[in-house]
């Protein structure tokens, strides 16, 4: 009962963010974690000294980030891992930190310069601009408690998303391309052992970050 009391928000988001997952509202957030999925890729390339092409996303929840040199295995290895340790920081961050305006604002920032250096296609742009605009709105003109929740529902949709994705991706569907199958063809093993890999630490991580959460995570 303690636990229900002192959590009911975050069990409330993630029951509506389960009741919601297959309908229109859940969309936008979807193509969000998907930006961030392609992000991680960049990021990867970037800090192992590659170069970042193009990135972009699609109304189907698809996306393709095109990258020069780099470590191929981080970088391959960085797409779910990455997007779901963004949403962990987001998320953690929101319940920390009172400068969620702050974190708001940046996170629109960086959303509007991707979109403006790396995005080409037309949905992809106007998705970027759209939801960097805002952000910023969000950040400029509503309360530091809505921008917190709204930070709180972004990492954690990017929480629940990944383990789904991966599973989806790599293990119900393993003939699919995907970032295990590419795994797979450059470095062996299995398709399965590289999704099952990263599900079994996308789990552990969502589960470490839950832990932490002390006696009350309410705003």
């Amino acid at each position: 009962m303690q636990i229900v009391k002192g959590h009911w928000q975050l069990i409330a988001i993630t029951l509506a963010v389960f009741m919601l997952w297959q309908t229109p509202l859940m969309l936008p957030l979807k193509i969000l974690v998907v930006f961030m999925h392609e992000l991680s890729h960049a990021i990867a390339a970037w800090i192992t000294g590659g170069s970042v092409e193009s990135i972009s996303v699609s109304p189907r929840q698809g996306g393709l980030t095109i990258t020069r040199g780099g470590n191929g295995f981080l970088l391959t290895s960085a797409g779910y891992i990455g997007s779901l340790l963004i949403g962990v920081l987001l998320f953690t961050a929101a319940l920390r930190s009172r400068a969620d305006r702050q974190m708001m604002a940046v996170l629109g920032v960086v959303m509007l310069v991707v979109t403006g250096l790396y995005m080409r296609e037309i949905f992809a742009l106007a998705f970027g601009v759209a939801a960097g605009a805002a952000m910023l709105a969000s950040a400029r003109f509503l309360s530091a408690r809505v921008n917190d929740l709204a930070l709180r529902v972004i990492g954690l949709t990017s929480m629940v998303y990944v383990p789904f994705d991966i599973f989806d991706d790599t293990i119900a569907r393993s003939g699919v391309e995907s970032d295990a199958y590419a795994m797979s063809q450059t470095y062996g093993g299995p398709v399965m052992f590289w999704g099952g890999l990263w599900l079994l630490i996308s789990l552990l991580v969502i589960w470490n970050s839950l832990r932490r959460l002390g006696r009350n995570s309410n705003i």
